[in-house]
Formats: structure tokens, sequence, C-alpha cells
């Protein structure tokens, strides 16, 4: 077994979760959700956050606005759509299932 694989893939699989919670309360630019994701030591480069974010777009679950930047280039600020608020509630719900039926079997004694 390849335990470092298996962790990146376990990684991949809730990253989707993770940046639509992200955006839960407020609009954020790449650079702000890469530095909540690592703040929260989920570590992810910028060359898997922007397909994502342009495929959850494209998804209809997020959508965005550019913004002038006083420190550099036009800034692009992602939000959640309606749908994406929806998915979020849902994978949320999932999220807890999942979670709570894990605990039960990591916690189990042999």
């Amino acid at each position: 077994m390849n335990i470092e694989n298996t962790k990146a893939q376990m990684r991949k699989g809730i990253l989707e979760f993770c940046i639509l919670s992200v955006l839960r309360e407020k609009e954020a630019y790449t650079s702000e959700i890469l530095d909540t994701l690592k703040n929260a030591k989920l570590l992810v480069v910028e060359g898997t956050v922007y397909p994502l974010l342009t495929r959850l777009k494209n998804d209809g679950l997020l959508n965005y606005r550019w913004e002038e930047s006083t420190s550099g280039p036009p800034r692009k600020y992602y939000g959640l759509t309606d749908e994406g608020k929806e998915i979020l509630k849902e994978l949320n719900t999932t999220w807890t299932e999942l979670s709570d039926a894990v605990n039960i079997i990591t916690s189990q004694k042999a």
C-alpha cells in the first residue's frame, strides 16, 4: 500500500466540500481560499484549486466577480450560488453521517 497516495486520495475526496464551506459565509479570492485550507492543515497547491474552482463554477455552484486591487492586478472573488448553498447543506449532512460512521468503526476495540 502506498500510504502517501491513500492520504492524498482522502484529501482530494473532501476538497470540494471544504472549498464550498470556506465560501459559506463570504466571498473570497483564490489566495484567501488557499490560506484558509493551509491554516486548517489541508495542504493544497494552486494547480489543484484553480481547475476545481472552474469546475464548481461550470457546475453552477459558484459565481465570481472581479474587483480592482490596490496591490496588483484585479482579483476574482468567488461566492456560492443558491444551488451551491443547497449542495453544501447536503454535503454537510453526508459528512456528519460519514464521520459518525467512521468514528464508530475506527474506535471499536479489536
